[in-house]
């Protein structure tokens, strides 16, 4: 599914920004974030993965939903590394990270070694069963008190994609940082904390929730690191 926010749809010099949420997480963690003219935002979601599919091909199909030439790709947590990929069949304009990684070195250890001993396989099971424990892992320890709040953005509970999406990140071999990113990253990020980061990122406060928590930081400040 694709919504959009049209701010400006008939300006011909519209400059389109396509979101794309975290895992497991639905485009209304997005719900707070407002761009000014010539911006229209655009909020892509989750489809369901094929068997065996591959990351790449995953993108390639999320590149169908794209629908003008040479957009800018926003993208949350494992959104983020889903659109690189995307980068990598489309020809875009930027490519913004948000609480998110990018290249395989930045994966913090414990997902490191879950490539070696295959212990993330076991994860989609606990999150069925636990809505909070999906809920801290994409959203980070940072949520704890509102967790209630935070599960209305959880949409994608199907077991047989959260298998995927968790392998595609812990197997993930980007070991470049692709042109044209903008990297922008809570000093509190529990998920992919800040000290595992190369440079060059915009460190900010909050942590893995900060498009939710600090979106008026997004809407005051992204405009101009897009100039």
């Amino acid at each position: 599914m694709l919504t959009s926010t049209p701010n400006s749809a008939s300006k011909v010099n519209s400059i389109h920004v396509y979101c794309m949420p975290g895992m497991a997480a639905s485009p209304k963690i997005f719900e707070f974030i407002n761009l000014p003219d010539p911006y229209i935002i655009h909020h892509l979601s989750w489809i369901q993965p094929n068997q065996n599919e591959a990351l790449s091909a995953y993108a390639l199909r999320m590149c169908d939903r794209i629908e003008v030439p040479n957009p800018i790709l926003l993208g949350v947590s494992f959104g983020g590394v889903l659109v690189q990929e995307m980068a990598k069949h489309i020809v875009v304009d930027k490519v913004v990270l948000v609480s998110s990684i990018k290249t395989n070195k930045e994966l913090p250890l414990p997902m490191k070694m879950a490539k070696k001993t295959n212990a993330h396989k076991l994860l989609p099971t606990q999150w069925i069963n636990s809505l909070d424990a999906l809920a801290l892992f994409a959203f980070g320890k940072g949520i704890q008190k509102r967790l209630e709040l935070y599960q209305k953005y959880l949409s994608e509970r199907n077991p047989h994609y959260l298998s995927w999406a968790i392998d595609a990140l812990v197997q993930w071999d980007q070991e470049i940082v692709l042109e044209n990113i903008i990297h922008i990253q809570g000093e509190k990020d529990t998920v992919f904390p800040i000290k595992n980061l190369l440079p060059p990122f915009h460190k900010i406060e909050g942590g893995h929730a900060a498009i939710i928590t600090h979106a008026r930081w997004f809407n005051r400040e992204l405009p101009q690191l897009l100039e």
